[in-house]
């Protein structure tokens, strides 16, 4: 009853595997093999790491982004109310106090838009920008380049570097030849 111990070196003599190759060098090659895919996966873990982190920041850097939307319109109507104020009622003392109520929301309201990033569109006299303008109408203008913005319907707003609400623009065309 002989024990079979047969070692690599004999397997080679046999030329058995890989003969020519030496045990050394391949497992060499296995390391080698082996590092690489080690640093292939924590390369992977550190692009998910990144990217979570970067889901997790935009997460809650726009998180309010659909409640901004909303109260947007509350906003716009705000603006709208103050400005249907004519200057008659303006001046009437039993209204003074609403008036400056409104106004006073209206500020808080701007205040704690520019406290969560949100910023308005500044539109008029500006070039046409597709991404932060709608274009609704064109309007012959006869001192306005072509494709100036020189009416505003609605304002527009940023959120942080995103944008929330583009603003409802005319743009300005050439007008039209006059015949003599």
């Amino acid at each position: 009853m002989s024990e079979d111990k047969t070692t690599e070196a004999d397997i080679e003599i046999q030329g058995g595997e890989d003969a020519g190759e030496s045990p050394f060098a391949r497992l060499e090659a296995e390391l080698e093999k082996l590092r690489n895919e080690v640093l292939y996966a924590q390369a992977e873990t550190q692009n998910v790491r990144r990217r979570l982190e970067k889901e997790k920041t935009d997460a809650s850097a726009y998180a309010a982004t659909n409640f901004a939307r909303d109260i947007l319109s509350v906003a716009d109507n705000l603006s709208r109310a103050l400005a249907a104020m004519p200057a008659d009622l303006r001046e009437d003392e039993r209204l003074k106090a609403l008036l400056t109520g409104i106004e006073m929301t209206g500020k808080e309201l701007d205040s704690v838009f520019q406290r969560n990033g949100i910023k308005k569109i500044e539109a008029v006299g500006q070039k046409l920008d597709p991404n932060r303008h709608q274009a609704m109408i064109e309007l012959p203008h006869d001192t306005a380049e072509p494709g100036t913005v020189i009416q505003e319907m609605q304002a527009g707003y940023m959120i942080k570097d995103r944008l929330l609400r583009p603003a409802l623009v005319g743009v300005a065309k050439t007008p039209p030849a006059k015949e003599d």
